[in-house]
């Protein structure tokens, strides 16, 4: 991986430089030839000093701004008055710290680095009533699949046959195992407990869960975070203090050594690597809460965010069907309808069986077991029961003497022997977390809208509900896109938080893209710079929370070590700190900056 490789790029050129100290030291105190260890050090040192000119001019020729002439600087100056050792010091401590750095950066990813080590790589389909080995990426929609106990579930699906117990902490981020019973979604990658279940394949392996966040991982490595813009803030003048501070020096005391002494503490590591390890550490943190933050330079955005943009279906709202009223005809029980459809409906995919089956277990009714259920295409489900016939579906298909259709709602029909028993209807619900979301961004003086493609009663609703003041209906993608555009200077940047393919494009064009990504679609979570991997909206908060901790921190860590260097430039102006032993100093300076950063984590 780019990351690895970084690593062990790093580290062996910080092995390469421990290996010429020891030589140059066999030199200077072994065989008391110190023009070699002069020698050896300072080809060492002019070597790394152009390397790292090269570096800064590319960096200077893609429009920004580094901090490396100050170590450039710093390592000819020593070795220009002869304090070779100080300057073999401060190219261990560049190296070091590169190297440290990429440490920092792969153990606070090492939440997700898991995710690319254990991804499914095999299936059980049952054929003929046995179950067959098969490639993940064998798996067809629709296969029905056999779960064994402690084995991963290959794609996303939803149970037909067990209730067991699911780890899903590598996609979710919650420790605590999840109980799934019969018409439950369960995704892949999440871990069975101890009982095997039935399943039917909802997705393919390259749709599934387990996939889209390997290919979001994926993503975030090969586009590295921008670091660059919290140390350039305080790079400029911190390198042109550091300049004065060692030309007056020399100009007073008439000696260039004293250049040399202020420029060694002038280290740039706080700005080079504080600022990096604490938005990697803060990435680290927030994919432990379940959520995917592509880069680095997005936190800061979601720290400075003024504007929240919210979609409605499946963001705000849970984007599931859910049982609204319950109607039976004159004489019928309320609860033996209920009993009936979600008996029939268990054995059905659609998105409604799932619905009434849930809604139906929660209220502690017993499902039963029906004969010679059939479904009918596009009409709805046929059983027998204790003799009589029972139909589940359209209005058509159940009966004759059905009541005039519902108007504006989703519902199911049901009918015994062809004659109305009742009939279920269906909405969509706000997310329970929903108005303690929106609290929790007021708090943070943030200006919060709704912007959605339904009529504008139903929007007006749900954001009352939510606490939403600000709502725009009846907007098409390309409506969404122009509002972003719109958005005054003084109210960016601007968060657009959605779920659905027809929010990608809002999603990219905002600030920061948030996709709602448990059970988005691909292109939303593909087009956001953050995924939440939890069906929580409340995560949205936290993404904004642990961004604030994580810029706070970084601007500790940065001013700290800044602080500490300028202190110890002063002190170095009047000649009280010898160029290697300044050199050291700088040392814990930089360990003191690196681990307030980690902080973050």
């Amino acid at each position: 991986m780019q990351e690895g490789g970084h690593v062990m790029r790093h580290l062996g050129k910080l092995i390469s430089i421990f290996v010429i100290a020891a030589i140059a030291v066999l030199f200077q105190f072994g065989l008391q030839q110190p023009q070699w260890a002069q020698l050896l050090i300072s080809l060492t040192g002019l070597v790394l000093a152009i390397s790292m000119f090269i570096e800064m001019v590319k960096t200077l020729m893609s429009g920004k701004y580094g901090v490396d002439l100050l170590a450039i600087t710093a390592i000819i100056a020593t070795l220009a008055v002869g304090e070779y050792w100080a300057a073999m010091i401060i190219l261990l401590m560049l190296v070091g710290g590169d190297t440290l750095e990429d440490y920092a950066a792969k153990k606070a990813n090492s939440e997700l680095k898991a995710l690319l080590e254990n991804s499914p790589q095999y299936a059980h389909r049952i054929e003929n009533g046995h179950p067959v080995e098969i490639g993940v990426e064998d798996v067809n929609v629709g296969d029905k699949l056999l779960v064994k106990p402690k084995e991963q579930v290959p794609v996303d699906g939803h149970i037909l046959r067990g209730s067991t117990m699911f780890d899903e902490s590598s996609l979710t981020g919650e420790s605590v195992p999840v109980q799934k019973d019969v018409g439950d979604e369960i995704l892949s990658g999440s871990i069975n407990g101890d009982d095997a279940i039935t399943m039917h394949a909802d997705k393919t392996s390259n749709d599934s869960q387990y996939q889209r966040l390997i290919a979001l991982v994926r993503e975030s490595e090969a586009q590295p975070a921008h670091f660059v813009r919290l140390a350039d803030r305080y790079a400029v003048p911190f390198t042109l203090i550091a300049y004065v501070i060692a030309g007056i020096a020399w100009y007073v005391a008439k000696d260039p050594i004293r250049f040399a002494e202020v420029l060694v503490v002038a280290s740039p590591c706080p700005l080079i690597l504080a600022a990096p390890v604490t938005m990697v550490s803060g990435m680290s943190r927030s994919s432990r809460n379940g959520i995917v933050v592509k880069t680095g330079d997005v936190l800061e955005k979601l720290a400075q965010a003024k504007t929240f943009a919210f979609d409605k279906t499946g963001t705000i709202t849970q984007g599931v069907l859910q049982v609204n009223q319950v109607l039976v005809a004159e004489g019928n029980d309320k609860d033996e309808l209920l009993r009936l459809a979600a008996s029939l409906e268990q054995n059905s995919s659609h998105i409604l069986a799932r619905s009434l089956v849930n809604y139906v277990r929660s209220q502690g009714l017993t499902l039963e077991m029906l004969d010679d259920v059939q479904e009918v295409t596009g009409n709805g489900l046929i059983a027998k029961h204790q003799g009589h016939t029972v139909k589940v579906g359209k209005r058509s298909f159940v009966a004759e003497d059905v009541p005039t259709k519902v108007q504006g709602q989703t519902a199911i029909y049901v009918s015994v022997d062809d004659h109305y028993f009742g009939h279920i209807t269906f909405n969509d619900q706000i997310r329970p977390e929903a108005a303690k979301t929106m609290q929790a961004l007021l708090k943070r003086q943030a200006h919060i809208l709704m912007l959605t493609g339904d009529k504008k009663e139903t929007a007006q609703k749900i954001a009352s509900q939510a606490g939403i003041k600000d709502v725009h209906a009846e907007l098409l993608p390309d409506e969404k896109i122009k509002f972003i555009h719109d958005t005054p200077e003084n109210e960016k940047p601007i968060v657009m938080v959605g779920d659905g393919v027809n929010d990608a494009p809002a999603l990219a064009t905002a600030d920061v893209g948030i996709a709602m990504g448990a059970h988005g679609a691909t292109a939303a979570s593909e087009t956001a710079t953050v995924v939440i991997l939890k069906d929580d909206l409340s995560r949205v908060a936290k993404s904004v929370e642990v961004a604030a901790d994580t810029m706070k921190v970084a601007r500790q860590a940065v001013l700290i070590g800044i602080v500490i260097c300028t202190v110890l430039m002063l002190i170095a102006s009047f000649g009280f700190l010898p160029p290697l032993f300044g050199a050291l100093l700088q040392e814990v300076v930089d360990t003191v900056s690196i681990l307030w950063a980690l902080k973050a984590r």
